[in-house]
């Protein structure tokens, strides 16, 4: 049921013969899935000459033709969606009916750019003098390299090839080592779609050898980047050292206000089952929950009720709400968490330990009581911990809120349109749901502000990331 893994560079799959490899595991039993190849440099100069030259032909076609490519890979993702999402499912954990929902909003991401790439319009600006006409136009920025991570294997890596292709540009994505199948199927379903060679390239290998060589490469004119905030950085720095454009998608703290005129309980299940999707592995997952003091007691009653009811287990088995973390670091980083949580006086109310005797499993938790420069409430856990603590006013839990360095997500819970409104302005974020979890769509922006990032992905901004405007005044 697993992928065949293999590089993919200029329109050729590359097997592991004569190449570096290594394992790759299911979280679930620890067992290994299958033995990924990585590139050596020889073959990271192969894909940068193989985008180079796909670049050349892809920006020649027109905006319909590539559209219309896309619009085929859309329908093989859709076709082939549950061998797809029980690959991902095997090397990432997450449940089946999640990993399935992944897989088809992939295909809805590519139609969407499909179809946004075919209106990437220019316009033209009136001019001073008679007979000179003033256009604005946009042009692909070039070949991109782009580097995802394992927590959504398809969603993720589909993001920047599918914006990527609707702007007229080529690409080499790497996406991560420990998820690659997801990917790997992904790029099939682009190539069997009649996408030229060239114009996607899929690599792995050593990822800080990887970057650093198609990063410094003259070649890349673009880099796109979903991960940590200190690799952020680092990338950011090696992009910057060439003038090259770049996205970043960094890490999250996302807070929840919780005001006392919403109804506590139908928020608490609305975001007690947005917090434990995936584990809580989720850059967007709801990480520090404020709740007004007279609903306070009620939303952690009803959430950690919800977390109770949660069944454990490997994701492809029927019954399963929650998978297991994606490696043993996460089982140490949530251990880690919890210790210090409970150091600072903090009261584990539910979970707080591990799950089972085989793969990466960690109970659904929630713990209160917890003081705002715990660890838990300032570091992103990444994971099924949920700190719930009171506030009394407004103005208090915004600045609370508003308190850390990140700022990629938030959420809110209200009756009230005025709160509601006031709420959205003053949270520092790129993203805010009130009474909504629903931040992630292919129309809208997403990106972050602060130490989460620059840039967005999806909506038009997402295009425009692949564009460079050129402005042309004719006499």
């Amino acid at each position: 049921m697993y992928s065949d893994l293999k590089l993919y560079i200029d329109g050729q799959w590359l097997d592991g013969k004569g190449r570096k490899r290594e394992d790759v595991i299911n979280p679930a039993t620890g067992k290994v899935l299958a033995q990924l190849p990585h590139a050596s440099k020889a073959d990271l100069d192969a894909a940068l000459a193989a985008a180079d030259k796909g670049l050349k032909v892809w920006k020649a076609m027109s905006a319909y033709d590539r559209s219309n490519i896309m619009r085929k890979a859309a329908g093989l993702v859709r076709e082939r969606h549950d061998h797809i999402a029980k690959v991902m499912t095997q090397e990432q954990g997450k449940p089946y009916p999640e990993s399935r929902g992944e897989v088809m909003t992939t295909a809805d991401i590519i139609d969407w750019y499909a179809e946004e790439g075919r209106r990437a319009y220019g316009r033209i600006v009136p001019g001073r003098a008679k007979g000179v006409r003033q256009i604005v136009t946009r042009e692909p920025v070039g070949v991109v390299a782009a580097f995802t991570p394992w927590n959504f294997p398809t969603l993720t890596p589909v993001r920047k090839i599918a914006g990527a292709l609707a702007g007229g540009c080529s690409i080499i994505i790497k996406a991560s080592e420990e998820t690659p199948g997801g990917c790997v199927e992904l790029v099939k379903c682009f190539a069997d779609a009649g996408v030229p060679a060239g114009v996607v390239n899929l690599v792995f290998g050593v990822p800080s050898e990887v970057s650093e060589h198609l990063i410094a490469s003259d070649t890349v004119k673009k880099v796109s980047f979903t991960g940590s905030i200190p690799v952020g950085k680092l990338l950011a720095g090696l992009a910057a050292k060439g003038m090259k454009r770049s996205t970043m998608e960094l890490g999250g703290h996302s807070p929840v206000v919780v005001f006392g005129d919403a109804d506590a309980e139908k928020a608490a299940d609305t975001i007690a089952a947005f917090k434990y999707r995936n584990a809580g592995q989720v850059c967007i997952s709801p990480t520090r929950f404020y709740v007004q003091e007279d609903s306070y007691k009620k939303f952690v009653n009803r959430f950690t009720e919800y977390a109770k009811g949660i069944t454990l287990g490997d994701g492809l088995e029927k019954g399963t709400t929650m998978g297991p973390l994606a490696n043993p670091r996460r089982l140490d980083a949530m251990e880690s968490i919890v210790q210090d949580s409970k150091s600072r006086g903090g009261k584990v109310v539910t979970g707080g330990s591990r799950h089972g005797n085989q793969g990466y499993f960690f109970q659904p938790t929630v713990i209160t009581d917890l003081p705002d420069d715990s660890k838990l409430m300032t570091v992103e856990p990444f994971g099924p911990v949920a700190p719930i603590v009171p506030f009394k006013t407004f103005d208090e839990v915004v600045e609370r809120a508003n308190s850390l360095e990140y700022g990629l997500a938030a959420y809110a819970f209200t009756s009230s349109s005025a709160t509601a409104i006031a709420i959205g302005d003053a949270i520092q974020s790129g993203m805010v749901g009130v009474n909504s979890v629903a931040i992630s769509t292919p129309e809208t922006p997403f990106g972050g502000i602060k130490e989460s990032g620059y840039g967005s992905e999806g909506g038009i901004e997402g295009l425009e990331a692949y564009t460079n405007v050129k402005f042309i005044s004719q006499a």
